[in-house]
């Protein structure tokens, strides 16, 4: 039997510029279905909590925009399980606005916090590593993040460096390093002593906002003043805000295939593809000598392509791109540059 103590919190809020122009502002990646298996991310996410958490406790936490998008593919969610952000504030006051209102509910609970927009391989040793951190977090005051040992010097990802073994898989956190260049993922790799940051969070409740009251006291604040105090809480990350600077953090190690699906490269190393490295979503692809490219295009709809090497050519609505894949900052210059010159019709 579930834990009815167990509670989830999916942060589904964001509207994935990274992803542009599939994803776009009226329907971000998270309702996306980039796999074509009849589900979109977010709907994945919940079926994948709901198997450790019981269904009642998994709350949606996400902007106001979003709430019908949310009803609609998830129809067996309650509607009071839906938190709603009064405006985007980043990760650190949407987790503590979700924790107050779930601390209202059980003084107890313990919580998992998790994105809507991760790629989970091996779900069996996943629930095995989430009951053996619920189990932790119940019993012991720490802040615990889920730390993926890595096969590849990743650049993309931030990385946790850990200390002393705690107990089993579970190790103090001596650092928190942000984005490497590559020499350094190659160093972190072969040491043996650094794990990926998943961005998988799990805590007590009382320990979560003791730490906010501790390390963050005007978010803290703010948050029990209702709508107007969350307005007004400064746009932080729970990684910048609390786990860097908290005392009490320690990393559970894990290895259960995980991807975060932030970007256009990131789906593409998640995707099947073919002898030469080229991975397409939905439509039809004719290749000509191309190599490592990222096709999406609409069911229904042929592309060909020639001579082409680690390009992105996504075509969705009233937008073609067609732009090298690796430039993250590109794409994000894009979006910019469309919504200065064009205004919002193609974001």
């Amino acid at each position: 039997m579930m834990n009815s103590n167990n509670y989830c919190v999916i942060m589904a809020g964001g509207i994935g510029s990274r992803f542009w122009p599939y994803s776009r502002k009226h329907l971000p990646k998270q309702f996306l279905d980039f796999f074509g298996t009849g589900q979109s991310l977010i709907q994945l996410t919940y079926a994948r909590y709901g198997r450790v958490i019981p269904k009642q406790n998994i709350f949606i936490i996400t902007n106001e925009r979003y709430k019908e998008l949310v009803l609609q593919q998830l129809p067996e969610l309650d509607e009071s399980n839906v938190l709603l952000e009064p405006t985007r504030r980043n990760t650190a006051p949407c987790i503590a606005w979700a924790s107050m209102h779930i601390q209202k509910l059980n003084p107890e609970a313990n919580i998992i916090v998790a994105p809507a927009d991760h790629l989970i391989l091996k779900e069996g040793e996943f629930i095995e590593a989430l009951e053996k951190g619920l189990e932790f977090v119940e019993k012991t005051p720490q802040l615990l993040t889920l730390g993926i040992k890595p096969n590849r010097p990743e650049t993309a990802y931030g990385y946790i460096q850990i200390d002393e073994q705690e107990q089993g898989d579970f190790y103090q956190v001596k650092a928190f390093i942000e984005k490497p260049e590559l020499e350094f993922a190659k160093v972190f790799l072969e040491s043996g002593e650094f794990y990926w940051n998943s961005g998988i969070f799990l805590w007590n409740v009382k320990t979560i906002l003791q730490a906010f009251s501790d390390i963050m006291p005007e978010i803290y604040q703010k948050i029990q003043q209702g709508e107007d105090g969350f307005a007004s809480c400064p746009s932080i990350s729970i990684d910048y805000g609390i786990m860097e600077k908290a005392s009490n953090v320690s990393v559970q190690l894990c290895d259960f295939g995980w991807a975060d699906l932030g970007t256009w490269e990131s789906l593409h190393d998640a995707m099947p593809k073919d002898e030469r490295q080229n991975a397409s979503i939905n439509g039809d692809t004719l290749l000509y000598n191309c190599h490592n490219n990222m096709i999406a295009v609409p069911n229904g709809k042929l592309v060909v392509l020639q001579d082409l090497e680690n390009y992105l050519v996504a075509d969705t609505d009233n937008v073609l791109l067609v732009c090298k894949k690796d430039n993250e900052g590109a794409i994000r210059k894009y979006v910019n540059d469309v919504q200065v010159k064009l205004g919002d019709n193609y974001i």
